[in-house]
């Protein structure tokens, strides 16, 4: 306990004028989408499927309405369905948190599919550029959830352990700077390695199989130290929520990796 480090406390409110507020929660969401779009312009310009700045424009709209709805949607559904039955109006106060990754990459996913039919788009070729820059999103929404003080770790003697508000008395893992790591710097740097110096490109749904995979990998081994959300608790064989939503993900990922694809050689 002595030696535990105490959470920082730190304001979840960047700057409020009167009734209006910028929260970092919200600001982390604006930075990680804008700059994975700036990263998706020039990924996408790389051979051997170039892809026009113009497209990911387009795109992000649709980008951020997956991301959002998708998000809260798979949170009700998934971590707290009883709650928001009971309250069908507290699903609009996101205010208030409650977002889910798997959530928001099925939210995602089904926005890709709409728009590249609506350009007349192969699915990977948008899918592998996006999956490449998730990563970005995810980094800085787990620093978000740390600056929260919420999904935090589970109680540990480890000299980095951290007393967090709402976690109680005892010194916890700092998951969420866990997962920013793992899912955030890590697997930004395998994907980039695998976009740019290797064949990875030129394969259809390569690197979206990549990102599924190490994602869900990263994701399965961080809910060791994470938290469970106390409406759900330890499931089948002690496992998590994320945990199981994290299986399919890797499933799916080794299939898209086994079934890549050859790219066309232009647009």
């Amino acid at each position: 306990m002595l030696s535990a480090i105490l959470y920082p406390h730190l304001d979840p409110v960047l700057l409020q004028i009167g009734p209006f507020a910028i929260r970092w929660y919200a600001l982390a969401y604006v930075i990680g989408l804008i700059a994975g779009w700036r990263y998706c312009v020039w990924l996408g310009s790389l051979p051997p499927m170039p892809l026009g700045r113009a497209l990911f424009d387009d795109f992000l709209v649709w980008a951020v309405l997956g991301v959002i709805l998708g998000g809260r949607l798979g949170y009700v559904i998934f971590y707290n369905a009883g709650e928001y039955l009971a309250d069908p109006l507290k699903i609009f106060e996101v205010w208030h948190g409650g977002m889910s990754f798997h959530g928001g990459l099925v939210g995602v996913i089904l926005a890709m599919i709409l728009f590249a039919r609506s350009r007349g788009l192969p699915f990977f070729a948008l899918a592998d550029v996006i999956a490449c820059a998730t990563p970005i999103g995810l980094f800085f929404g787990r620093l978000a959830n740390y600056n929260n003080g919420e999904l935090f770790g589970r109680v540990s003697d480890v000299p980095w352990a951290m007393i967090f508000d709402r976690g109680g008395p005892e010194p916890r893992h700092p998951s969420q700077l866990y997962e920013a790591a793992l899912e955030g710097i890590v697997l930004f740097l395998v994907l980039l390695y695998f976009a740019r110096f290797t064949p990875a490109r030129g394969k259809l749904g390569l690197l979206s199989g990549i990102f599924l995979t190490g994602y869900g990998l990263c994701r399965f081994f961080v809910e060791f130290f994470r938290e469970p959300d106390p409406q759900l608790g330890f499931l089948t064989f002690g496992t998590t929520m994320g945990q199981l939503l994290s299986l399919p993900m890797i499933a799916i990922g080794v299939i898209f990796i086994l079934r890549a694809k050859p790219a066309p050689q232009s647009q």
